[in-house]
């Protein structure tokens, strides 16, 4: 590896490649040295900006969880827009890009960075439960314009629709499903609440 070669913001490159790794070879092969040989850094870059290795796949994660802001806050301003299944379906699929499904793997494989996570504010899934809060309060907003049953329990809808629609996309082999098999797993979810 070079030395004494300035990196543009380090950070972001050992984050891309460590998205790189996941894509291409999943969470088993995540590791510091694989993470700066794909970055084309030397190993102490990573240490100089991260504790360790775990303070890194942390800080990962919550940047695939700050995501969920702007998602979040699209996905509430669709509210009485459209139709409820067509905005569920565009922000599911908008969720479960290929570095979502295996970040989710990432935490899932990960005891000690899910016990950082949970330490920085998440709970359960990390990424899963941020998830399912952003689909909750979208339904509960449709709930309140009508378009949603007003008894509908959007606490185990949006957790249901959340897991359905996991399922669907998280075989990383096969590639993402198709727009027929997510609308037809959405609307067989919502089904019942939608008015």
């Amino acid at each position: 590896m070079p030395t004494g070669v300035a990196i543009r913001d380090p950070r972001q490159q050992l984050f891309d490649a460590a998205e790189r790794i996941l894509l291409r070879a999943g969470p088993n092969a995540l590791t510091s040295r694989a993470v700066t040989a794909e970055a084309g850094c030397a190993k102490g870059v990573l240490h100089r900006h991260f504790a360790d290795f775990d303070a890194f796949l942390a800080e990962l994660v919550l940047g695939r969880i700050r995501r969920l802001d702007g998602m979040d806050a699209a996905l509430r301003e669709a509210a009485g827009t459209g139709t409820v299944a067509g905005n569920l379906i565009r922000a599911i699929t908008d969720l479960f890009d290929a570095v979502a499904i295996a970040v989710v793997s990432l935490v899932i494989a990960r005891d000690e960075l899910r016990a950082r996570l949970r330490a920085a504010g998440s709970s359960g899934i990390p990424l899963m439960t941020e998830a399912s809060a952003m689909l909750k309060g979208y339904l509960a907003a449709e709930r309140e314009l009508g378009r949603i049953a007003a008894d509908a329990d959007v606490d185990v809808l949006a957790p249901t629709l959340l897991g359905a629609a996991h399922l669907l996309f998280a075989d990383r082999e096969a590639g993402p499903p198709d727009a027929a098999a997510v609308h037809r797993t959405v609307t067989a979810v919502v089904a019942g609440a939608v008015r």
